[in-house]
């Protein structure tokens, strides 16, 4: 045989070999994502850190816990056969409650908010999804109250159907668990790990998993401007994925060595670069933690293994985060690239509007009830 054509045929035996195996089932999809190094300009030239990319699920970084939520809600006989899943999402979690209800045969109904990007709905609704809109946010809590406040109504008319209450549910913490060994074998360790904050669920449950391995690994949490968990007031936000009105149980304080704050047109700014460099990239949590994760490499060790959880890709953002009309009608494209963030002593010394960080991470629940700082 000629020795090109021979080479050839290695070369593409090679990559069969390392070839996924066939998947019977929709769930065998979930896992397994890459890991792919992001360098300049998000990181200085000759630095930079892992992402891993969540993107590369069905529907992004929550298939994970919503398939885990629901098999062990059956296995407890809290979720019976054929019964009704109801829950509130901004996204994520809908696309992967609708991958978890077609695997184990459940009709499911998720609560959203007028925020929901219009192909995210028409997809749920193709996967057989009933979407249910809230009209009105919470006076204090916002839509995310609203929407939960929804679910009791349904769940209550209702008797069988089950709610997996992401925000308070340890599940969603243990969903992660898979994610964090990927990590491990994929890169022999985590020195700092970056992760967007939301529910919690993701930034607790990687990190508690890779401190099996990493004890005195750093954890960093990102979060956005005009959210309440790491103590700012709440208010409107543009972004959605992170960031919260109320304060989710699954939320580990004292886990994390510093919170970073991040504004939209910031998270922006890093998404079209991520595009534009790495042809790897995805929404409003993916920018934010892009962001901080490149100032990381920047202020730790270079020989650092530093690791940014991406949750989702592009696709749902072509008409937010990639469209020129809406982020102009939004002051997105104004601001010059961010450099690096402001400091703040305490979460509460002022409301911050730009990217921002603090040391000092607190549980405004219990600041709350005793009038003082809590670690």
């Amino acid at each position: 045989m000629d020795k090109v054509v021979l080479d050839a045929f290695n070369d593409r035996s090679a990559a069969l070999v390392s070839a996924p195996g066939p998947a019977h089932s929709p769930h065998s999809l979930v896992g397994n994502t890459p890991v792919l190094w992001v360098g300049a300009p998000i990181a200085p030239q000759g630095r930079g850190f892992w992402a891993k990319l969540e993107g590369f699920n069905p529907g992004g970084m929550k298939d994970r816990p919503a398939l885990h939520m629901v098999r062990r809600a059956e296995e407890r006989g809290d979720l019976v056969a054929g019964a009704r899943i109801v829950e509130s999402t901004s996204g994520t979690l809908g696309l992967g409650l609708a991958l978890a209800g077609i695997v184990t045969h459940h009709p499911v109904t998720v609560v959203t908010d007028p925020g929901l990007e219009p192909m995210v709905a028409r997809m749920l609704t193709a996967y057989g999804t009933q979407v249910d809109m809230v009209g009105e946010p919470h006076p204090t809590g916002g839509w995310q109250q609203a929407r939960r406040d929804r679910v009791m109504e349904l769940l209550a008319h209702e008797p069988d159907a089950w709610g997996p209450d992401q925000y308070r549910n340890p599940d969603n913490v243990d969903g992660y668990e898979s994610l964090a060994l990927e990590l491990v074998e994929q890169l022999g360790g985590v020195d700092v790990l970056v992760c967007a904050v939301g529910t919690g669920g993701h930034s607790s449950g990687v990190a508690r998993a890779l401190r099996r391995f990493e004890p005195g690994m750093e954890l960093i949490g990102v979060d956005t401007v005009a959210s309440t968990i790491f103590g700012q007031p709440a208010g409107p936000r543009l972004m959605r994925g992170l960031g919260s009105s109320i304060y989710p149980v699954n939320v580990d304080y004292r886990a994390f060595d510093e919170v970073h704050w991040v504004a939209p047109s910031e998270a922006v700014w890093a998404c079209r670069t991520l595009a534009a460099t790495h042809h790897a990239t995805g929404g409003w949590s993916v920018g934010a933690v892009a962001l901080v994760a490149g100032w990381a490499a920047r202020t730790h060790d270079s020989d650092a293994r530093i690791v940014a959880v991406f949750p989702d890709g592009p696709n749902r953002y072509f008409d937010t985060i990639y469209n020129d009309a809406y982020c102009n009608n939004h002051g997105l494209l104004d601001s010059p690239p961010p450099l690096e963030p402001d400091t703040i002593e305490y979460p509460t010394e002022r409301i911050v509007q730009s990217w921002t960080r603090t040391t000092t991470v607190v549980d405004p629940r219990r600041l709350a009830h005793s009038g003082g700082p809590a670690r």
